[in-house]
């Protein structure tokens, strides 16, 4: 039997926030999540990283028997981080980043963290999925997100996809 796939599961919105807890119970189902994410709200960071000040990046137990760090710094220093000091001699055979809060379309992606997370796993050579629900409450129902993104996580594991691959994938509420 073949090993379970290595998803990194990554955010914009903080550790705690209630989309990436949804997201890991999908992957969890799937294969075998390992959490990086920031330890506070990053929205609107974009592609930014961190230079000025040390990155720090602790093990949390946050989501009951799933590896998870939370980090001091912004989406995409998640990814890189996960990349190349905790996962630098494996595969990782998928990133998902989300499930943000609102949408993520047309010129927002240029600011989005939970989109420049995708990214920079997708520059590292990882396909990577940034979900979206179209919902701004923190309160928002995650239901429909979990189906369509367990459906959309298994399909892209199961294609033989070539080269970097970054999907956005924006869910109506």
């Amino acid at each position: 039997m073949a090993d379970k796939p290595l998803i990194l599961v990554t955010n914009d919105d903080g550790i705690v926030a209630p989309g990436i807890k949804a997201l890991v119970e999908v992957v969890k189902d799937i294969g075998t999540p390992l959490v990086v994410a920031p330890d506070s709200p990053q929205s609107g960071q974009g592609h930014a990283i961190t230079i000025m000040k040390p990155l720090r990046l602790k093990k949390v137990d946050v989501f009951n028997g799933v590896d998870a760090y939370e980090c001091s710094g912004t989406p995409a220093d998640c990814v890189k981080l996960a990349r190349n000091v905790l996962l630098k001699d494996k595969k990782v055979d998928l990133c998902v980043s989300g499930i943000n809060h609102g949408s993520n379309a047309s010129i927002n992606i240029i600011y989005s963290g939970t989109m420049s997370a995708a990214m920079e796993a997708s520059l590292e050579g990882i396909r990577s999925i940034g979900f979206s629900l179209l919902d701004y409450s923190f309160e928002a129902d995650f239901t429909a997100s979990k189906h369509y993104a367990k459906q959309i996580i298994r399909k892209m594991l199961t294609n033989d996809h070539h080269g970097n691959q970054l999907l956005n994938v924006n869910i109506p509420r």
